[in-house]
């Protein structure tokens, strides 16, 4: 799938707009971002929100992700 990217989380990856991973769920993509890019395990610690179809996750890590859903990645934004 596509996911794309923003904010710092695309500075953490030299400016890359997008990149290609394959995951089922939104647990199992940030298992494998950590494990490709470890240049991200800081942003990762730090908390990151997924955009699945325009829907926030933040916490909900064993959400499916649709084939061909629109998937983006953000920081999360404190507060409530």
């Amino acid at each position: 799938m596509k996911v794309a990217l923003t904010g710092p989380i695309r500075d953490a990856l030299g400016g890359l707009a997008s990149i290609e991973i394959e995951a089922d769920t939104i647990r199992e993509l940030m298992q494998r971002l950590e494990d490709r890019y470890p240049a991200l395990a800081p942003l990762l610690d730090a908390g990151i929100a997924v955009a699945i179809n325009g829907e926030i996750f933040r916490d909900r890590w064993g959400e499916v992700i649709p084939r061909h859903a629109e998937v983006v990645l953000m920081p999360r934004i404190p507060g409530g």
